[in-house]
């Protein structure tokens, strides 16, 4: 009778082994998924305030906004102008606080997330956010919008080559035009 009392111990003592295990893991998996919710979050809200600085930008005489909170209403205008309905918190750190890129006006060009946290996502970004591959920190993913330069209306010559004039097509290359079939009754 002894000895399988303690065999059954042994055997429940085996399996909260196992069941801790198994939450530990499942604990860990729970952690990567919400970091990564946290990470795709801050993609979003990053975005969300470079567009609003590219829509204030372009909706005024080319300046940035000076706090962010002009971004919530624009004060260049009378009537409400909103390029944000509120501003939001930084989804990996929680705190209201962003760091701000200043513009060379003295106004905010953009954000950027004040976690030292290493980024889960490294690579496969979207063209807007290639500079983001390979960051070490949060830190490093700078949401800011820069005007496009304006490109001149003419391309400049190129000194030392001759001006290429457009070429008719090689008659070998031409397609041949077939004559229109006659019409069938």
């Amino acid at each position: 009778m002894r000895r399988r009392n303690g065999f059954t111990y042994l055997a429940v003592l085996f399996i909260i082994a196992i069941m801790g295990g198994g939450l530990a893991l499942a604990g860990e998996v729970w952690q990567t998924t919400a970091a990564r919710a946290r990470e795709a979050e801050l993609l979003y809200v990053g975005n969300q305030y470079r567009k609003a600085i590219e829509r204030y930008y372009l909706n005024g005489p080319g300046l940035y906004p000076r706090n962010l909170a002009d971004l919530v209403k624009d004060p260049r205008k009378p009537d409400t102008v909103r390029y944000l309905r509120r501003l939001y918190p930084d989804p990996v750190t929680g705190k209201d606080e962003w760091g701000i890129l200043k513009a060379p006006d003295g106004g905010i060009m953009g954000v950027y997330s004040q976690s030292n946290a290493v980024p889960y996502k490294q690579d496969v970004f979207r063209p807007r956010d290639q500079t983001f591959k390979g960051a070490p920190t949060y830190q490093e993913w700078r949401f800011l919008y820069e005007p496009p330069v304006a490109a001149s209306a003419k391309p400049l010559p190129n000194p030392g080559f001759p001006a290429l004039a457009p070429q008719p097509a090689s008659p070998a290359i031409q397609t041949p035009i077939s004559p229109p079939l006659p019409a069938t009754r």
